[in-house]
């Protein structure tokens, strides 16, 4: 009996109707873990370079890992994966919360979707059994009605939902997939391949229980593990105040990204900072499966403009830098209620506020007018222009049906010039943080397979100093310095990947597990040697980190995808206009030798493709690329 996961998979054709449970052995889960491993190993295995990623073609995965929930704080994660409408190529995106042990609970680890209803649908699954039924009811709703409607609809009070609200439907190529209104899948546009499949939502209900191999010892582990949460600095601070703590540090170290990134400090930074927050709208904390953190913000505003409710959630710090500083918005309540919003109508927070500060600033070299905004102003600084375009975009209407595209793709066809204010990476729109104050998390957002992706990459900042303590035994002794970029800076960020790319494939939560948070790497290894009953280390789980980078990389080069494609926005290139970083930039032709150089240090060609002995030492050689150069 395997411990820590069920060893099935739920293969579902939606085409069909057809549903079959795949059982997978030992060696297949000791070698791809889960998450970012398992995503990369069916992509590569099952999609075509050349499926459009909105037809039915496209497989959408579900991915939970070997540790999912299990009773420690963090191991809640599960990652969604695809062929991403937003950029192409590869799409993994990750949300914590209860789903994920919920599925774990029902029999299952993971779940492969192909195909499309004929009609709207959703997946109940309870306890080893699956069933698609009709969703007509459903269509149309947006992500609170959803779950209110579908929970009532299987009479099962507790049930777990993941759905898409009318953003995903209408096919944006940035909506996101939402569990509880707290825990999204936001980034790469999974919600469009969810509603391009006519799949509203999937619903969960296990009364199973996770096996584990060595339950005495998980306890003691889980027991070690909230007690350090409590005294650990990063986690008081999380429980505290949540990621809207960041704010105020990020702006005075001057990378908070201001109007569309022409700025790294906002002058309303003190409006949208924690004590803002906490003085004006918090209500309460929420929390995740087994999570003693409790990082998560609730938000109450009685009031007429913007009402908040805590039922929906609250702005993190990436939504309070996408509707606040990117778009020179201090007014918190409206910043707040364009999240909501978003959380209702499912549409990524970063990447919807990236896209309304390019038309922002094309508005404001007159590329985008009046004419086009139906007499509309959209000015920096305008709350309402916000909100009327998170409506607009969602819906797919007038300017909103172009910028429900995608920046990159909204450019192209807006034209005039529209691409010099189009910042993306890979196609998809950044994480809000300046890379020119975090060196190495620039080159994790220009090598990153997803494109502009803050949690693919270790944060420069928390390796200053004593912090690079964090990192010894990945082998890092020396401390970082956030802006310089040498060879040593690579090394950093070369080995840092794997450190944070381990959440990525175990599907651990970043604000309690390695590097930075509670979780040390050896009691890491020690939980999941008692959770599975492997014999494992932690040169085994980074062999892993490493295999699920490589299927991804090998994905998006069938894709289409070259070095031209690792790089970064135009505005990182030039000078730091104001703050701490005047001046600061990246060199372009040095920024490509460090590029160049993680190709060799990762064992890739000058063309960016991982080497046949590079395949064949992860144990990849059944992949066609393996063959090739023999």
């Amino acid at each position: 009996m395997p411990h820590g996961y069920n060893g099935k998979i739920l293969a579902v054709n939606l085409s069909d109707e057809t549903i079959e449970v795949r059982e997978l052995d030992e060696r297949w889960y000791r070698t791809y873990f889960g998450g970012s491993g398992i995503i990369g190993k069916i992509l590569c295995d099952e999609v075509a370079a050349d499926v459009d990623p909105l037809g039915p073609d496209n497989v959408l995965v579900f991915a939970c890992s070997v540790v999912t929930g299990a009773p420690l704080a963090g191991f809640n994660r599960y990652a969604i994966g695809a062929k991403s409408p937003l950029t192409g190529g590869f799409a993994r995106t990750e949300a914590a919360g209860f789903w994920g042990p919920e599925l774990k609970f029902a029999g299952f680890d993971a779940i492969i979707i192909r195909g499309t209803a004929a009609r709207p649908v959703y997946l109940w699954i309870t306890d080893g059994e699956a069933q698609i039924r009709d969703a007509a009811g459903l269509w149309g709703l947006d992500n609170w009605q959803t779950l209110e409607q579908l929970k009532a609809d299987v009479a099962e009070p507790k049930a777990r939902i993941v759905s898409i609200g009318p953003a995903g439907e209408n096919l944006v190529s940035y909506a996101c997939v939402q569990t509880d209104l707290e825990h999204f899948n936001g980034r790469t546009g999974m919600g469009a391949v969810m509603g391009a499949k006519n799949l509203k939502a999937i619903g969960v209900r296990g009364t199973g229980k996770l096996s584990l191999a060595d339950p005495d010892k998980v306890k003691e582990i889980g027991t070690w593990h909230r007690e350090r949460i409590k005294t650990h600095p990063p986690n008081i601070g999380l429980h505290k105040v949540g990621t809207p703590g960041l704010v105020k540090g990020v702006n005075d170290a001057g990378f908070f990204p201001t109007r569309n990134f022409q700025q790294g400090q906002f002058e309303g930074a003190q409006k949208l900072a924690a004590d803002a927050y906490h003085d004006t709208i918090f209500d309460s904390r929420g929390t995740c499966f087994q999570c003693t953190v409790a990082c998560k913000r609730r938000v109450a505003l009685d009031d007429e403009t913007y009402p908040l409710d805590k039922r929906f959630g609250g702005p993190e710090y990436e939504s309070i830098a996408a509707f606040g500083s990117m778009l020179a918005i201090d007014d918190l309540p409206a910043v707040a209620y364009a999240n909501q919003r978003c959380n209702l109508l499912g549409l990524d927070t970063i990447s919807t506020g990236g896209v309304i500060a390019f038309a922002m600033e094309c508005f404001e070299n007159g590329i985008i007018t009046t004419e086009d905004t139906g007499g509309k102003s959209l000015a920096f600084g305008d709350a309402e222009a916000l909100t009327w375009l998170v409506e607009e975009i969602a819906a797919k209407r007038g300017l909103g049906e172009v910028l429900a595209m995608g920046v990159k793709q909204a450019a192209a066809k807006i034209g005039n010039g529209a691409e010099r204010y189009a910042f993306h990476i890979k196609g998809q729109e950044l994480g809000l943080h300046d890379g020119r104050g975090k060196s190495g998390m620039g080159l994790g957002f220009a090598l990153g397979p997803t494109g502009g992706d803050h949690i693919e990459t270790p944060h420069d900042v928390a390796f200053q100093g004593e912090g690079i303590s964090k990192l010894n035994p990945m082998g890092l002794l020396d401390p970082i310095d956030p802006v310089k970029m040498d060879g040593a800076k690579v090394r950093f960020f070369y080995v840092g990947q794997k450190a944070w790319g381990i959440n990525n494939l175990l599907g651990l939560c970043n604000f309690c597990s390695v590097p930075i948070h509670a979780m040390t790497f050896t009691r890491l290894v020690e939980a999941v040697q008692a959770i599975t009953g492997w014999e494992t280390s932690l040169y085994e789980i980074v062999d892993g980190v490493e295999r699920a980078n490589v299927l991804a990389r090998v994905f998006n080069n069938r894709c289409g995808f070259t070095p031209d494609d690792d790089t970064l926005i135009r505005r990182w290139f030039e000078k730091m206009a104001d703050g701490p970083l005047k001046g600061v930039r990246f060199e372009p032709d040095q920024f490509r030798q460090w590029v160049n150089l993680y190709y060799e240090m990762s064992g890739w060609d000058s063309d960016g493709r991982p080497t046949r002995g590079k395949l064949f030492q992860l144990g990849l050689d059944w992949l066609p690329e393996a063959s090739l150069s023999v």
